[in-house]
């Protein structure tokens, strides 16, 4: 483009012609013009090219759960999980939440899921979020502290940092296998040196009036309970996230 300007500047020294010189004069005003708005191109593109390498890619947070994750029973978008991404957001966290929780999902079904995600998503964090559907179907405790396990360390293995989302089971089966299988996920978290959320339902399933904090079915905890959710999982979380 400077090169053109300057064909236009050499062809108006040589011009006599009055005419001649009015469109010569047109014509490097045009050139000029062109070459200023091409330089200014060449440098918004430039620096969106350095902003952009300056600006790592946003982390995945990879979540691996169960219905109290899937948004089962809620409106798209005001589970737990939509909630973290609205707090990254404000807390302007470059980190973006993969939520992979299925439904009835169990330990089982988690550990052979997790490698396929691994590989998909690389994340920088896996919450694990897996074992009450395992409590309620009355399946093996040592049978779900192995999955928890496995996939703490598959997760690891893969760069990933770990937290652990612990759950209690109701009275009602029992003060045994209750703190039995409480005391799973404090076990893995300890052995494995990995973050660990004692009780996801604390303040929701634990309270007198705690009928009030779930669905019809008194299961899964309902829209107003997500923010509690959070509330449980972020102190944790929000040490991993770099």
């Amino acid at each position: 483009m400077s090169a053109l300007l300057n064909n236009f500047k050499f062809a108006f020294a040589h011009c006599s012609k009055p005419g001649l010189v009015q469109r010569a004069r047109l014509l490097i005003s045009l050139a000029a013009l062109l070459v200023a708005a091409w330089l200014g191109g060449c440098g918004v593109a430039q620096a969106q090219t350095q902003a952009q390498a300056r600006t790592p890619p946003a982390q995945v947070i990879l979540i691996v759960g169960d219905s109290l994750s899937a948004e089962y029973g809620l409106k798209r978008g005001t589970g737990w999980a939509a909630l973290l991404e609205k707090q990254l957001a404000s807390e302007k966290k470059n980190a973006r939440v993969v939520n992979a929780s299925i439904s009835g999902d169990t330990t089982s079904g988690g550990r052979s899921r997790l490698p396929a995600l691994l590989a998909q998503h690389k994340p920088a964090t896996v919450v694990i979020e897996l074992g009450g559907n395992d409590a309620l179907r009355g399946l093996p405790l040592d049978m779900s502290e192995k999955n928890l396990s496995a996939m703490t360390q598959a997760a690891k293995q893969a760069g990933a940092r770990v937290l652990l989302v612990g759950m209690q089971v109701p009275p009602n089966y029992g003060a045994a296998y209750a703190a039995s299988f409480e005391q799973i996920f404090a076990k893995v978290a300890k052995t494995e040196k990995v973050a660990l959320v004692p009780f996801f339902l604390k303040g929701i399933g634990d309270t007198a009036d705690a009928a009030a904090n779930f669905q019809a079915d008194r299961i899964h905890p309902n829209e107003q309970s997500q923010a509690r959710m959070l509330a449980n999982v972020w102190p944790e979380l929000k040490k991993l996230i770099k």
